[in-house]
């Protein structure tokens, strides 16, 4: 469904939104919950989705879910009774409008996707958007994961990059409740599932990577381009991960890619490699990011050197760069190690599908957790000796 939503041309001049929410509960939220409330523990925020949590928040994107916002965290035993209380109190005292933006938001909107609008009347009861929960209860609707137990290897790979970048990303604005422990264990991924997401990542190109080239060969070429743009989207994630740095979801990817160290190198093929006319011409910018890619890996000094330069394909006039030489060296590194976890190298015997959003890139399934039980058990397999 798209939205129907219109820009309001009244809005002031822009803040970005992570100020404009930090500000919002320094000087309008804060006061009023240590004048009536000062003796209550909670964390206040700005985590989860939203584009201002990113840091990528625009003029366009104050057209809706955009405001004076933020969430307030209470202990699972607060929550019921301060939840109604604090609400009611701020909808009572809050400014009606803040740095030029009303406080109040339209309901919402069920045939919109829930989408709610920054509200300017003048009169009725603030509807404001300090969400009130459980850090607990964050973690389950956002995730679907249970934070009072310990997250294992394969909770890991059923957790989508974009969402685990906007529970580190945002700010904490106050804590007395241990959001910020928290949201410290979703910080990276620990080494040994970094090092198999690194070796899926690789398997990903190492199938297709000749593919570009044999599409376009026989006169395919929208085939070619598509596999071309495919392997481009395989070797950014592949740099987010050396890099260590979360990807966020498609329509900040590129944007995030350009602040990695990469991409002062590899922007330029990649722009090329999709402009380009042919294969040959796909090819030929390729190769040297392929080549960038391979030189990266092997600075990370996981696994002995290899070759960093293009070949080709079995005789064939196609330049590929490993031929499934990366993924085997980084799977013989976690097969070797006796800190990784047994699960993983249960998982090496299988074919690499790595995380979830390596092997899916639907929207509701990155985006819903309901599902994330279900992927859980595509990890629990039983390997046939």
């Amino acid at each position: 469904m798209v939205l129907s939503i219109t820009m309001n041309i009244s809005n002031p001049e822009f803040i970005p939104g992570l100020q404009l929410c930090e500000a919002f509960y320094r000087e309008a939220v804060e006061p009023i919950l240590r004048k009536h409330f000062g003796d209550l523990s909670y964390a206040a925020a700005l985590i989860g989705s939203g584009s201002e949590v990113l840091g990528f928040d625009t003029e366009m994107s104050s057209d809706h879910h955009w405001g004076p916002r933020l969430m307030m965290f209470l202990k699972p035993d607060d929550v019921s009774t301060y939840k109604t209380v604090v609400s009611q109190r701020l909808s009572e005292e809050l400014p009606r409008e803040f740095r030029g933006y009303p406080t109040s938001f339209t309901a919402p909107n069920a045939e919109e996707h829930g989408v709610q609008l920054l509200d300017r009347s003048e009169t009725g009861p603030i509807n404001h958007r300090v969400e009130i929960m459980s850090i607990a209860r964050f973690f389950d609707d956002y995730f679907g994961i249970d934070i009072t137990c310990p997250v294992d290897a394969i909770d890991w790979l059923t957790l989508p990059q974009q969402k685990l970048r906007t529970i580190t990303g945002g700010k904490v604005f106050h804590d007395d409740i241990g959001l910020e422990k928290t949201r410290s264990q979703f910080l990276y991924y620990p080494e040994d599932v970094w090092l198999y997401l690194l070796a899926c990542g690789w398997a990903r190109i190492e199938q297709e990577e000749h593919l570009m080239g044999r599409a376009g060969f026989v006169g395919d070429d929208i085939g070619s381009g598509i596999i071309a743009a495919r392997l481009v989207r395989d070797l950014i994630n592949l740099c987010f991960l050396m890099e260590k740095v979360y990807a966020p979801y498609p329509k900040w990817f590129g944007t995030a890619f350009k602040h990695l160290s990469a991409a002062k190198v590899l922007e330029p093929n990649f722009q090329s490699v999709l402009s380009a006319s042919d294969w040959h011409e796909r090819q030929r910018h390729l190769v040297p990011a392929y080549e960038h890619v391979a030189s990266k890996h092997n600075k990370l000094k996981i696994t002995d050197k290899i070759p960093e330069q293009v070949r080709e394909f079995h005789g064939r006039p196609f330049s590929v760069i490993s031929m499934g030489d990366f993924s085997k060296a980084i799977c013989d590194k976690i097969d070797g190690s006796p800190t990784a976890d047994p699960r993983l190298k249960k998982l090496l015997k299988q074919p690499l599908i790595g995380s979830v959003e390596q092997f899916s890139d639907s929207t509701d399934i990155l985006s819903n957790p309901v599902w994330r039980a279900g992927i859980r058990n595509l990890y629990l397999v039983e390997n046939k000796e």
